[in-house]
Formats: structure tokens, C-alpha cells, sequence
């Protein structure tokens, strides 16, 4: 159901869960008219969507004919069983999450100084630790490699986001998901409590 209480419009907010995930799907137009969706890693940087691959391929032929894409990332934190509050209506079995969809313009990007940016932030991302050379299009042994991936920008020309955490639930109702949620004990519940807090305004 779409509830226009579960959308979030503070882009501080967006951009910290971009930045947290590392996993996306990619909707494009394939050429048999079918839509096409790609899972992939992605980075978020300067608030464009950035990710890379071969040049060669499906989703590849399918930016070059048409740019218009879609992109979503989700991230579910917790299954809501119906009995939390209602011991025999299974209507209220749900799910807590965070989603944000895109629609923008993506572009194969040739300037290897950005592609450089690019790849680091996503290294940085995918692998914090580091382990490897600073990437640079003056280091020869990266200037090849820069030249034959390709880098896929998307700009961003529409977005939506929803974060949702019981933010329709009466009082009564949320106190007893938190009470489910803390018997559980099960992994992010704590997170899910402490998120469900955050945006329902009954609970500081």
C-alpha cells in the first residue's frame, strides 16, 4: 500500500543510505521491449549514481540507444508478523524498510580523471581497508585499466524515498511491535526499534 506517511523528503537523510549501500538494480529498455533489470555495486558520488563493468554488453546497447533509466535500492530491516498485534487477522503481517527509486539520465563517462574518482569512492566503499595503489590516470599501471572499463553515470532527474516504520500505526499498535521486536531479539531488531522511535513521532 502507498502511504504518503512513509515517504521521506530530507535529502541528508537519502543520501546517507545511498551512501550506506553498496547494491542496486539498474531498469533499462531492452531492445525487444521488454524491460531489462540489472543487479549491480554502485556508488554514490556528487550526487550521482556511478557504476562500472565491460563495454560490451545488453545493458550497454540499451544506455547507448536510450539513456533513460530507472534505479533502486532497498534495504529491508525487519519482518513484522501479524501476531505482534493481532492474534487472529493476518492483515497486519508487514515489513520495515528503506527504499529510494531514481529515474535519470545515464552516459558512458570518458574522462579518466572521473572515472579515477569514480572507481576510488566505490574501492573505498566495497573495500575500506584499502590494500591497493592510490588510483590515478598517471599511474601507468592503472592508466590501461581506466582506458578499458567503463564507467556508467546516471544523473539524477527524479527521485522518491521511503523509509517505512510503523509511522501508521496508532500508539497502542506501535508499543506492540516494539514489545515483539525486543522479545524476538532476532538481528536489527534493536535497529528496527531504535528506527521505528526515530519517525514515529509518539515515541522520542
Amino acid at each position: 500500500m502507498r502511504r504518503k506517511e512513509f515517504s521521506i523528503q530530507e535529502q541528508q537523510e537519502i543520501d546517507e543510505f545511498l551512501n550506506e549501500m553498496s547494491f542496486g538494480h539498474l531498469a533499462s529498455s531492452g531492445a525487444d521491449g521488454w524491460p531489462h533489470v540489472t543487479p549491480l555495486n554502485y556508488v554514490y558520488h556528487k550526487g550521482n549514481i556511478y557504476f562500472h563493468g565491460s563495454k560490451r554488453g545488453a545493458k550497454m546497447d540499451e544506455i547507448a540507444a536510450s539513456g533513460k533509466v530507472s534505479f533502486s535500492v532497498a534495504k529491508e530491516f525487519a519482518i513484522i508478523p501479524s501476531y505482534f498485534t493481532d492474534s487472529y487477522n493476518a492483515c497486519p503481517a508487514t515489513a520495515f524498510f528503506k527504499s529510494v527509486h531514481i529515474r535519470g539520465e545515464a552516459a558512458p563517462v570518458e574522462d579518466l580523471q572521473e572515472k579515477a574518482e569514480v572507481l576510488t569512492a566505490l574501492m573505498h566503499k566495497l573495500q575500506p581497508e584499502g590494500g591497493h595503489a592510490p588510483i590515478t590516470p598517471e599511474d601507468p599501471k592503472y592508466t590501461g585499466e581506466l582506458k578499458a572499463v567503463s564507467v556508467v553515470k546516471i544523473e539524477v532527474q527524479g527521485l522518491t524515498a521511503k523509509f517505512k516504520f510503523g509511522q501508521n500505526l496508532n500508539e497502542a499498535r506501535r508499543d506492540q511491535v516494539l514489545n515483539g521486536l525486543a522479545e524476538r531479539g532476532a538481528p536489527q531488531d534493536e535497529e528496527t526499534a531504535e528506527l521505528m522511535r526515530k519517525y514515529c513521532p509518539f515515541h522520542k
